[in-house]
C-alpha cells in the first residue's frame, strides 16, 4: 500500500456533483468526445477567453474559514448609538439556528408554486399581519428591499395616484434620514418629479404638490404630530407617506389612525442584525383602496381543490412580466427570508413582549436624557422614543474622541449636534457608560448622580394624544409560541410544508438554484460581520473593506470590467442602476436627449420595467424563429433611433438558453450608433471562466449574486445585484450621502446602505475564494453539460424550442408544451403533477407561453438529473394516455395534481386511476416522498375574495373562506 502525503480535497469537487464516470456517461449520451469539445460546440470561438482567469489559488474549506476569521478580526465591534434606521438587536437563537442558518428555509424558491410553499407563505402572511397591526393600515405587502427604496416606491405610487396629472411636485420633510432623501432624489430624477424639501410646519401647498413624505419619529428623534398636516394634504387631494420606526409603533399612535395613506419602513429592529447595511426586509402598508397599486408581492388567502384553507401570492406578483414597460415597479426579488424572520420575531415575543422591549428602549432613553440634563447638556427633543438630540456645540469634537476611546459610535450632525439612539440591546450599564463620556468632557463625575432615583421618577415624553391605545398582534399566531419549545415546533411545522433544495433539485430556468455551501454561509452570522453599523467609521471596518476590495478585484477579473458597485441590493435594482449610470454618462457628454433603449422581445420582464423607471423609451427588437435577436431588425432600429439611442439591454446567453453567434456584431451596431450595451447578468453562470461581458462588447452588467455566485434565494430574497462597468463609466457609479464613496460624477444613491446588503457578500467571496479560476470555469462547463444531458434525454419526448448553431443549448433549455393543449393538458398541469414526483416545476410560461424553461445547474449529480428526466418522461406518457383516450380528459392524474396525503388516505376512492399511480408513480418516489400540504390552489377564488392578513385560527378548518 502506497501512502499519499499530498492528498487534499478540493472544494470544487464538493460543489460540482458529477463524478468522472458519470461525466463520461453523460458525454456519451450527448455525443460529445469530451467536455472541452462540448464547450467549443456551444460557446462561439470569437468570444472565448484566451487565458485562464487570474484569481488567487483556490482555498480549502478549512483554510477559507481560517482566513475569513482573520479578516473578520479587522472589524471593530464598537457599541453603536448611530441609529438612522439601523439598530443593534437580539436575534432569538431559536430563529437564528432554525431559520437563518437552516437550508430548509434559506434554499427555498420564491413561492410561485403555492402547493409546495405553504410554510413560507404562512410565515409571510404572519409578517403582513404584523405590519398591518403595527401601522394601523389595511393592507401590506410581503416585503421590499430596504427602507429608502420602499420610500421611493411609495413616492411613485403616490405619483401614479395623483388626480391632477400635471402635478409634479413631491414635498419631502427635511427631517428624514439622509440616505432616504438620497434615494428619493435618484428616483425622482427619472420621472421629472420635483422634490420640494422643507419644514412640514411651514409648507405652502400649491396645486402641483401631489404628495408628501415625513418620518415618524423624525430623523433627529423628535416625535411630531402630523395630524393637521395630513388633513391639509387630504383637503387638496394629495396623499401622505409616513416612514415609521416599527418598534416605536408599539408605543406611538399608528399612522393609519391619524390619516396616513402609505406607511413604509424597515423591519430590521425585529431581530435582524445590522450586517453593515443588510439584508433587511422593508415593509410597505397602505389602504385597501390602493391594493392594485401596491408594489411587490402580496400573500393572500384562498382555498384548494378540496375547499380547504390555502395561501398563494396574489395580485401583482409578477406584473412586470405582463405589463413590462408599463409596470408600476421593477421589483422581482424581495427580502422574504428576512421578512419571515421578522414575522417569527413578532410571534416569539408577542404583543406583550414587543411592547415590553419598546418600553425598555424608551425608558432607558428617558433615563439618559435625565442624566445628561443633570450633567448640564441641552437635549432639544421635547418628545422622543429612542433618540436624543444633544446640542454639544464646541464640545462635539471632544465628545467624539472620548466616545471612540470608550468604543462607542454616535451620530454627529451639523453645528455640533450629536444624535444618540438606544436599542434593544442597551442596558442601564450602557447608559452609565455613555454618561461617563459626557461627564469626563465637562470634567465632571457620574458618581454623584442618583441613577436609581432618576429611574424611579421616569415618565414618558410621548404626548398623551400620540400614545398608542389600540391593540396589536392580537391574532392567535402572535399569542401561542412564546416558549422556545413552542416556537421550535411551529417553525418546523411550517418548514415541513415547503419543498427546498434539501429535498430535490429545483430546475428553474433563469433562476439558478445551485448549492449554497455550508462553509459559505457560516461567517455571515459571526458578530464581527453581523453587528456592524453601515455608517461605522472606515477605520473600524477593515475586515469588510478587505472583503469588498477582494470581491471587486475578482469580479472585475471575471467580467473584464474596471470596477464594481455593490450598492444595488437586487438584480432588478442592478438593472436600474446600470441604466442610470449610462444615462449620467450621456448627460455629461451633452447627450441628454439619448433616451431610447432597445430591448429584445425575449427579455426578462424586469428589463423594460427598469428602463421605464430610468425614464427611457422602450423599443422592442424582434427575435427570429430560432429565438435569436433579429440582427436586421436591430440594425434597422439602431439606425432609425441613432440620434436618440441610449443603449441596448441584452441577456447573454439569451433568455432562450442560446449563445447567439452574432453577439459581437450586435454590440458593435449599438456602439456605431452612439449607444451603450447593458448586459443583464441573469445567465452569467454560463459565462464565468469561458467568456465575459467585456469580451462580447458590453459596457455595463449587473450580476445576480443570488444566482451565479451562490447567495441563496431564501424563499424569494435576499439578493444582490452589483454592477460592473467599463472604465469610461466608472466616474458615474452611485455615491452615498453619509459614507464617502463618491466618484467624480456619481449618481445619487440607489439603496439605503453604501454597499447594499453587505453581509451576504461574504457568501460570494467564499465561493470564488474556494473555487479558484479552474473551479469556476469547471462549474460553468458542468452547468452546460448538465443542461445538454437533460436536453438529450428529453428531446425524444418533448420538443426543445431553441438551440445554438451546433444543436447545443447553453445552461438552460425550453421545453415546448403548447401542443398538449390540444388534448386539454395545460403546462400548469405538468407543473402541478411534478409535485407528485417530488419536484418543483421548471419556470412556467417564460419566456414563451405554454413552455417549461429548465436549468439544472452544476451542483446536481447525474442521479438527480435522471430522476428529474424520468419524472418528465413518465408525465409525457400520462399525457399520451389522455391524448389516446385511455385516461379521462378531465378526471386524470394531471388535472387532479397534486395529490395530498388526505386525498390518498381517504376512505373512499372514486378516481379512474389508482392511489399508487397518483402518489407513487415511480419507484424512487416511495423512498423520497414529499407530500404537498394542500391540493391545487384556487387562484380565481383568491382574487375574488382578497384576504391578506391572518384569518382566525378557527377558520383554518373551513371548507371555504368567505
Amino acid at each position: 500500500m502506497s501512502l499519499q502525503i499530498n492528498y487534499k480535497e478540493e472544494f470544487a469537487d464538493r460543489h460540482i456533483a458529477t463524478s468522472a464516470q458519470d461525466t463520461d456517461d453523460m458525454l456519451s449520451t450527448i455525443n460529445a468526445s469530451n467536455l472541452d469539445n462540448l464547450i467549443s460546440e456551444t460557446v462561439p470561438e470569437k468570444i472565448r477567453l484566451k487565458k485562464a482567469l487570474n484569481l488567487p489559488k483556490a482555498l480549502s474549506e478549512s483554510a477559507y474559514l481560517k482566513k475569513i476569521k482573520q479578516v473578520a478580526s479587522k472589524n471593530k465591534i464598537f457599541k453603536s448609538y448611530i441609529g438612522k434606521g439601523y439598530y443593534d438587536v437580539t436575534l432569538p437563537t431559536v430563529i437564528q439556528r432554525n431559520i437563518f442558518e437552516n437550508p430548509g428555509w434559506y434554499t427555498q424558491y420564491t413561492p410561485y408554486q403555492a402547493e409546495i410553499a405553504q410554510g413560507r407563505l404562512q410565515a409571510l402572511l404572519n409578517f403582513q399581519t404584523a405590519i398591518i397591526d403595527l401601522t394601523g393600515m389595511e393592507i401590506a405587502n410581503a416585503s421590499l428591499l430596504d427602507e429608502a427604496t420602499a420610500a421611493a416606491e411609495a413616492m411613485f405610487m403616490q405619483y401614479n395616484l395623483r388626480k391632477d396629472k400635471a402635478a409634479d411636485t413631491y414635498f419631502v420633510d427635511e427631517n428624514i434620514f439622509p440616505q432616504t432623501l438620497d434615494v428619493l432624489r435618484t428616483r425622482a430624477s427619472s420621472y421629472g418629479i420635483n422634490l420640494h424639501i422643507g419644514d412640514f410646519k411651514e409648507a405652502e401647498f400649491t396645486p402641483n404638490i401631489f404628495g408628501a413624505i415625513v418620518q415618524y419619529p423624525a430623523a433627529d428623534g423628535t416625535i411630531v404630530d402630523y395630524t393637521s398636516f395630513v388633513g391639509t394634504l387630504h383637503e387638496q387631494g394629495s396623499t401622505l407617506c409616513v416612514i415609521a420606526d416599527i418598534m416605536s409603533l408599539a408605543l406611538l399612535t399608528p399612522p393609519g389612525e391619524w390619516g396616513a395613506d402609505v406607511v413604509v419602513g424597515s423591519s430590521q429592529r425585529f431581530g435582524i442584525p445590522m450586517g453593515f447595511g443588510g439584508p433587511h426586509a422593508a415593509y410597505f402598508a397602505t389602504k385597501e383602496a390602493y391594493k392594485r397599486n401596491i408594489p411587490g408581492r402580496i400573500i393572500g388567502v384562498s382555498i384548494d381543490s378540496a375547499g380547504n384553507y390555502a395561501l398563494r401570492m396574489a395580485l401583482q406578483t409578477r406584473e412586470q412580466h405582463i405589463r413590462r414597460d408599463k409596470a408600476s415597479s421593477n421589483i422581482c426579488t424581495a427580502q422574504a427570508l428576512l421578512a419571515i424572520m421578522a414575522g417569527f420575531y413578532a410571534a416569539y415575543h408577542g404583543p406583550r413582549g414587543i411592547k415590553g422591549i419598546a418600553e425598555r428602549i424608551h425608558g432607558l432613553t428617558v433615563l439618559l436624557s435625565s442624566v445628561l440634563h443633570e450633567l448640564g447638556y441641552e437635549q432639544s427633543n421635547p418628545a422622543f422614543f429612542d433618540t436624543l438630540n444633544i446640542a454639544a456645540g464646541e464640545l462635539a469634537n471632544s465628545l467624539h474622541a472620548e466616545a471612540l476611546n470608550n468604543e462607542m459610535n454616535f451620530f454627529y450632525g451639523a453645528n455640533g449636534a450629536i444624535h444618540l439612539s438606544l436599542d434593544e440591546t442597551t442596558t442601564v450599564e450602557d447608559v452609565k457608560n455613555i454618561a461617563r463620556v459626557f461627564a469626563k468632557v465637562k470634567g465632571k463625575s457620574v458618581n454623584d448622580i442618583d441613577f436609581d432615583g432618576l429611574a424611579e421618577q421616569l415618565a414618558t415624553t410621548i404626548p398623551s394624544h400620540l400614545q398608542r391605545q389600540s391593540d396589536f398582534l392580537s391574532h392567535e399566531v402572535f399569542n401561542s409560541h412564546h416558549s422556545e419549545h413552542e416556537m421550535l415546533r411551529y417553525i418546523k411545522s411550517l418548514e415541513s410544508k415547503d419543498l427546498s433544495l434539501c429535498h430535490s433539485m429545483i430546475p428553474l430556468g433563469s433562476c439558478t438554484m445551485k448549492l449554497n455551501a455550508t462553509t459559505e454561509m457560516i461567517p455571515v452570522t459571526w458578530s464581527e460581520f453581523s453587528d456592524i453599523h453601515p455608517f461605522a467609521p472606515v477605520d473600524q471596518v477593515g475586515g469588510y473593506m478587505q472583503v469588498l476590495n477582494e470581491l471587486n478585484q475578482w469580479l472585475c477579473e471575471i467580467t473584464g470590467f474596471a470596477k464594481m458597485s455593490f450598492q444595488p441590493n437586487s438584480g432588478a435594482q442592478g438593472e436600474y442602476t446600470g441604466l442610470m449610470v449610462i444615462k449620467a454618462y450621456h448627460e455629461e457628454r451633452g447627450d441628454s436627449h439619448r433616451n431610447v433603449v432597445l430591448i429584445p422581445a425575449s427579455a426578462h420582464g424586469t428589463n423594460p420595467a427598469s428602463a421605464a423607471m430610468a425614464g427611457l423609451k422602450v423599443i422592442v427588437v424582434k427575435c427570429d424563429d430560432k429565438g435569436n435577436i433579429d440582427v436586421e431588425d436591430l440594425k434597422a432600429k439602431a439606425t432609425q433611433y441613432k440620434d436618440n439611442l441610449s443603449c441596448l439591454m441584452v441577456t447573454y446567453p439569451s433568455t432562450h438558453g442560446v449563445f447567439e453567434e452574432s453577439i459581437v456584431d450586435i454590440c458593435q451596431i449599438i456602439h456605431e450608433n452612439g449607444g451603450q450595451v447593458y448586459m443583464d447578468g441573469a445567465n452569467m453562470n454560463a459565462q464565468v471562466g469561458l467568456t465575459s461581458p467585456a469580451s462580447i462588447g458590453a459596457d455595463v452588467c449587473h450580476l445576480n449574486l443570488h444566482k451565479t455566485f451562490c447567495i441563496p434565494h431564501g424563499g424569494g430574497g435576499p439578493g444582490m445585484g452589483p454592477i460592473g462597468v467599463a472604465t469610461h463609466l466608472v466616474p458615474f457609479l452611485p455615491g452615498h450621502s453619509v459614507v464617502d464613496i463618491k466618484e467624480n460624477n456619481s449618481i445619487n444613491a440607489v439603496a439605503a446602505a453604501p454597499f447594499g446588503s453587505a453581509s451576504i457578500l461574504i457568501i460570494s467571496h467564499a465561493y470564488i475564494a474556494m473555487m479558484g479560476a479552474d473551479g469556476l470555469a469547471k462549474a460553468t462547463k458542468y452547468a452546460i453539460l448538465n443542461a445538454n444531458y437533460i436536453k438529450s434525454r428529453l428531446e425524444s419526448h418533448y420538443d426543445v424550442l431553441y438551440a445554438g448553431a451546433n444543436g447545443r443549448c447553453a445552461h438552460e433549455m425550453i421545453l415546448d408544451c403548447r401542443s398538449f393543449k390540444n388534448h386539454g393538458v395545460e403546462v400548469g398541469d405538468i407543473a402541478k403533477r411534478l409535485m407528485d414526483y417530488g419536484f418543483h416545476a421548471p419556470t412556467v410560461s417564460f419566456p414563451v407561453a405554454g413552455t417549461l424553461m429548465v436549468e439544472p445547474t452544476e451542483s446536481e449529480p447525474k442521479a438527480e438529473l435522471d430522476r428529474f428526466c424520468n419524472a418528465l418522461i413518465a408525465i409525457r406518457k400520462e399525457i399520451e394516455s389522455v391524448a389516446d383516450g385511455v385516461a379521462d380528459k378531465e378526471n386524470n392524474v394531471l388535472k387532479n395534481a397534486p395529490h395530498t396525503v388526505d386525498v390518498i388516505s381517504s376512505d373512499s376512492w372514486d378516481r379512474p386511476y389508482s392511489r399508487q399511480q397518483a402518489a407513487f408513480p415511480l419507484p424512487y418516489v416511495k423512498e423520497h416522498k414529499f407530500w404537498p400540504s394542500v391540493g391545487r390552489v384556487n387562484d380565481s377564488h383568491g382574487d375574488r375574495s382578497l384576504i391578506c392578513s391572518c384569518p382566525p385560527l378557527s377558520s383554518y378548518e373551513m371548507q371555504e373562506v368567505e
